[in-house]
């Protein structure tokens, strides 16, 4: 194994490309490219990288251009080029233009047809439904729709209303008073409230609108995994949130997660990859409906998870499944996590604090006295001063957060 043998090329700059950049330095001792329009916190003053920074890459018209150009910049006859996007809109825009890229990539990704089967929430369901997979009870709203849709709202509150794709572009860059990721709503009115603000913006996307699946965060869980070119899946690993963010704008994102092992989940969901043709990183997340006793699907996104680094706490690294199979050809049988971690994002302060439920809170000491914890941000070979000092205050800055914005969802 020659660390020439390769290039990886990070999208993004957030937890999820800091995660990626670090499984990279663990595996291989290597500096991946990664490229942004600017640096967010999680990758500011680390030295595990080579920055490039082109102003509105992430933009339709910018992407495609500027990202051919680094690719034939670092492209080498003896050389692999492989690209990892770490948000919905580089990885939605990797498979739009993959053809304008000459073949200089060497991993795949979903095709234009399939991601435009998936990349919303309502066309998901339609494949859930082709596919016999539960999920919960929608209305799907239309922008001049949404003061009137609760007309045939044939289940009751409280209920929890999304954009149609809470990452795609449209929607991180519309600003209206009150914006969310999620909303939860217990009356009309407030429901109301929200939309006739929305209405006020430039977002055009259109609204889901679901019943609320009883329980707390620790009711929902989240598979990683990762598709050879020939539609296998390679990896899997499950997770438990234990905890979620609550700020308004990373509400729902994961804060805590511990490692499971389900076959029957595991199988599930392979199943349903498999007969999609599913390629490269995938990422879905479901919540358990004790009432039934079956995972509601909520969403799938083509790339790894925000929080996917809980799948290397667990022992496992993801981007190492993908080199191994797109530069070095290993075909692998397909492995299932089974180990029991914790990964986490917030002070065990927040833990402490904001887990509830025994049984959880007896295993989270149990994990943390026999060290099996890990966190993406704090990493022993990247700690230079000025990266301790801006990562601390963004860590325990989630305290404050907690203590402003928490609710109980129950």
């Amino acid at each position: 194994m020659n660390s020439k043998d390769f290039l990886p090329i990070i999208l993004g700059s957030d937890e999820n490309a800091y995660g990626n950049v670090r499984l990279i330095h663990e595996r291989y001792g290597i500096k991946p490219l990664l490229l942004c329009s600017r640096l967010l916190i999680p990758t500011m003053n680390s030295s595990l990288f080579e920055l490039v920074q082109i102003d509105r890459f992430d933009n339709e018209s910018v992407f495609p251009g500027a990202l051919l150009k680094i690719l034939e910049k670092y492209a080498s006859p003896n050389r692999k080029l492989v690209v990892i996007p770490c948000s919905d809109y580089y990885a939605g825009m990797l498979s739009r233009h993959y053809s304008t890229f000459k073949g200089l990539i060497a991993n795949h990704f979903i095709s234009e047809s399939l991601l435009d089967t998936l990349d919303t929430k309502d066309k998901f369901y339609k494949l859930c439904e082709q596919h016999g997979l539960d999920y919960p009870k929608t209305i799907v709203s239309e922008p001049n729709e949404r003061e009137t849709a609760l007309n045939e709202m044939e289940f009751q509150f409280p209920i929890v209303v999304k954009p149609e794709n809470s990452n795609a572009y449209e929607y991180l860059h519309c600003e209206f008073e009150g914006k969310k990721k999620v909303f939860f709503f217990d009356t009309k009115e407030e429901y109301l409230t929200m939309v006739r603000s929305m209405n006020k913006s430039d977002y055009q996307g259109k609204l889901i609108i679901q019943e609320f699946i009883p329980g707390g965060d620790s009711s929902m869980r989240v598979i990683n995994s990762f598709s050879d070119d020939n539609g296998i899946v390679k990896l899997m690993c499950l997770g438990q949130p234990v905890l979620e963010e609550y700020t308004p704008k990373t509400l729902g994102n994961y804060a805590a997660i511990i490692s499971r092992s389900d076959m029957a989940i595991y199988a599930k969901i392979k199943k349903f990859l498999e007969e999609i043709g599913y390629i490269g990183f995938s990422n879905i997340d479901m919540k358990y409906d004790s009432r039934t006793g079956k995972y509601m699907l909520f969403e799938i996104n083509p790339r790894l998870g925000r929080s996917s680094f809980f799948v290397r706490a667990a022992g496992l690294n993801m981007i190492a499944a993908l080199i191994d199979n797109v530069v070095y050809g290993k075909n692998e049988n397909t492995v299932y996590s089974d180990q029991t971690t914790l990964w986490t994002n917030v002070p065990r302060s927040v833990l402490r604090k904001y887990v509830t439920d025994p049984a959880l809170t007896a295993e989270i000491n149990y994990l943390y006295k026999q060290k099996k914890v890990l966190g993406s941000l704090w990493y022993s070979k990247d700690l230079n001063l000025k990266r301790i000092l801006r990562v601390s205050r963004y860590y325990f800055g989630h305290i404050n957060n907690y203590r402003k914005y928490y609710f109980h969802k129950n």
